[in-house]
């Protein structure tokens, strides 16, 4: 079977992610789409809107075939482990052909030359990066003004600029350096997004962000997100809604959050993922003011810790991942972890079966009773994470514990 691999977060299925399978089928000829999804837990430092299989339907019933989760640990970590990790696991599978990701940009040249720079790391680039972090820039920002110096022979730094501004740009070059990393046979390909960026609100024809779709659902617009998304996924959305599930958003855990940071001692806090020295101290400092968690994350937020660093890091606090949990793992999926698949799907699901290193996890407690310790110790961080997503629910019946345990996997 011809085998084609999707990164997503499906935060939630829309037009735009519709037509990204359609063009990966067009495109590859591939026989199955592959999608590792995040889980209860998104990259950008938030919940997911809706639970990781209610996101499994959506992708199921649209055009996917296998939905894998991608453990916590890298769901939640910077867009660099976010792709090793997601990398790591499809080419694990021992069954893709191609990974295929949604950029600004389709000069797939121009992102493998930035990819090898970054992987490599040439010893003059490594001087010129020091150098811009020396001023007290974030990391994006020096990151990209020395990749500018770097490559000035090669591209214009206008051109350079406009890809590293574009957030799907940086992620497909971080999937290309991990396929690097893992001297992976996987063939990248890339497709040109339609309608907003990653972050915009606008709405073009049929076509938008999940950040768009996100606020609309903040404000309870949800007939607006009827022209956005398709069919299947308005219908399984408006019944969530009916039911009384509760869209998740931030907010959803600003006590649990700020428990956490006042219960813990800044010790405690500077070994949590992601934390660098003095901020722990500002957290801790903020979160004893009896502000809001916006006010927080807005006094926390420099020049040098971007927003999304924050959220990440008060979701690290929040769920206990540690600076070793994400040193011990990043690289190294330990299974695979089923979340839902189609009749195709479960021919692609036999064929990893019996080409994949990597054990296939369909019962979590059958899983469990074998497992070794480091796959034990990852596959119960996703446990807890759902355990304290459905605390976000607003009707008590909603707040189940072990779900991991007893939800089956999805079919279509």
């Amino acid at each position: 079977m011809n085998v084609c691999g999707i990164v997503a977060e499906y935060n939630p299925f829309h037009n735009g992610h519709l037509y990204h399978i359609e063009e990966t089928k067009k495109k590859t000829g591939c026989d199955a789409i592959v999608v590792v999804m995040s889980g209860n837990f998104i990259q950008r430092g938030v919940p997911a809107l809706f639970d990781k299989w209610t996101r499994t339907k959506m992708a199921l019933q649209s055009g996917a075939d296998l939905v894998i989760e991608l453990p916590l640990l890298y769901s939640i970590s910077s867009a660099e482990y976010f792709a090793q990790g997601s990398v790591s696991l499809l080419d694990g599978l021992n069954v893709v052909d191609h990974i295929s990701f949604g950029s600004n940009t389709t000069d797939l040249d121009a992102l493998k030359r930035i990819a090898n720079v970054l992987y490599l790391e040439p010893e003059n680039y490594k001087k010129l990066l020091e150098s811009e972090l020396k001023r007290g820039t974030s990391f994006p920002i020096a990151r990209s003004n020395a990749l500018k110096n770097f490559l000035k022979k090669e591209y214009d730094a206008k051109y350079i600029s406009e890809i590293l501004l574009d957030s799907n740009n940086i992620l497909g070059i971080e999937y290309l350096k991990a396929l690097l990393y893992c001297n992976s046979s996987i063939k990248p390909m890339v497709v040109e997004r339609k309608g907003g960026n990653y972050n915009s609100t606008t709405i073009t024809n049929n076509v938008c962000s999940a950040t768009a779709i996100r606020e609309l659902m903040e404000k309870e617009e949800l007939k607006t997100v009827q022209d956005v998304v398709p069919k299947a996924t308005f219908d399984i959305l408006n019944k969530e809604i009916v039911n009384g599930r509760t869209p998740m958003f931030l907010k959803n855990f600003e006590k649990e959050i700020l428990y956490t940071l006042r219960r813990n001692s800044s010790k405690d806090l500077l070994n949590i993922a992601d934390v660098t020295e003095g901020l722990e101290n500002l957290l801790k400092k903020a979160s004893c003011e009896g502000m809001e968690l916006e006010n927080l994350i807005d006094i926390v937020k420099t020049k040098r810790y971007t927003r999304t660093r924050i959220q990440r890091i008060l979701l690290h606090a929040l769920l206990d991942v540690t600076k070793s949990d994400v040193e011990d793992y990043k690289y190294n999926p330990q299974y695979i972890r089923v979340l839902g698949f189609t009749k195709t799907g479960e021919k692609v699901l036999s064929n990893i079966t019996n080409n994949s290193n990597l054990p296939v996890v369909t019962s979590v407690s059958k899983f469990l009773k074998n497992a070794n310790e480091t796959s034990r110790k990852m596959l119960e961080k996703d446990i807890m994470a759902t355990n304290i997503y459905t605390l976000g629910q607003q009707i008590p019946k909603y707040r189940e514990v072990n779900l991991d345990y007893t939800t089956p996997v999805v079919r279509v």
